[in-house]
């Protein structure tokens, strides 16, 4: 009779440890993305299916009813509006923002960060000393002047936010495609004669995209938070549009009185900010163990 094999320890294999830190890993993913994706389905289908007021236009005869009142579930301002439908309407108008800031860094500074550290030599030096120009300013204090330049609008936080956005993905793409640029098979796609738009596609596209969609997650929480800010100096998008940084800025002045009309927007910006920053971590560090 053969004798059995004794059992390896868990110290030398550790094959209990897996599953759990799979486990974990996944929950870690799962979790804010189920967050972020009931946000994002609250503030774009919830104002269609919900019987809920507009956001704007409130009767004044209703004003700063508190949470639960008839035919009001978070309460109302001092203007009569629904808060939250203005919460809704205003995480609306914050994604969109972020979604558009992220993605003209991704596209502008993606490609342009890719196409500096695989071209090297000249190309490289004009576009990254270009970034390093934008990069020198204080970045707030060019942010608040060119949304103070342009007037305040949704349009206006965004092209004032890419400022951000643009270098700081160009010089995350760049660095990745530097590190791609020493394996093998991008030697071989040289030798082969591959024209460098098509080794852009096919092989720095798809390898580098980890590492631009992780810095897209913990961007996304950063500029929501940057729109919040612009917003509440007046300088985002207007009131009476919604947005959760003007809804702030405007309940600060009666804090003392009615709280909750900060309270509301602060909570659900802290919630979905945190979301996608956890979402990002996770990401980086599972793409990271590969």
């Amino acid at each position: 009779m053969a004798i059995a094999e004794a059992p390896q320890s868990l110290a030398a294999g550790e094959p209990m440890a897996r599953p759990s830190r799979t486990w974990a890993a996944r929950l870690g993913i799962i979790g804010p993305a189920v967050v972020i994706a009931v946000v994002t389905a609250a503030c774009f289908l919830g104002p269609l299916v919900l019987p809920i007021p507009e956001p704007v236009g409130g009767d004044i005869l209703e004003a700063s009813l508190p949470a639960f009142s008839s035919g009001h579930v978070l309460g109302t301002d001092g203007n009569g509006n629904d808060i939250l439908s203005r919460i809704l309407h205003g995480g609306r108008s914050s994604l969109i923002v972020a979604v558009a800031v992220n993605l003209l860094g991704l596209g502008l500074g993606g490609t342009l960060g890719a196409l500096s550290g695989y071209m090297g030599r000249a190309t490289d030096t004009v576009i990254m000393r270009l970034f390093d120009v934008f990069i020198a300013f204080p970045y707030l204090v060019l942010t608040l002047a060119v949304a103070q330049s342009l007037g305040p609008s949704q349009t206006t936080s965004i092209l004032a936010l890419a400022f951000f956005s643009v270098p700081a993905f160009a010089r995350i793409s760049r660095a990745a495609t530097l590190s791609l640029c020493e394996r093998p098979f991008m030697a071989a796609a040289r030798l082969c004669g591959t024209p460098w738009w098509r080794v852009l596609l096919r092989h720095i596209a798809p390898n580098i995209a980890p590492q631009l969609i992780t810095f897209g997650m913990l961007g996304m929480g950063l500029v929501i938070v940057l729109e919040g800010a612009l917003s509440f100096l007046g300088m985002g998008i207007p009131p009476p549009a919604p947005s959760w940084g003007n809804m702030i800025a405007q309940g600060q002045a009666s804090l003392s009185a009615t709280p909750m009309l900060v309270l509301w927007p602060s909570l659900i910006l802290f919630v979905t900010v945190l979301a996608f920053n956890l979402l990002g971590e996770s990401l980086r560090s599972r793409w990271s163990e590969r």
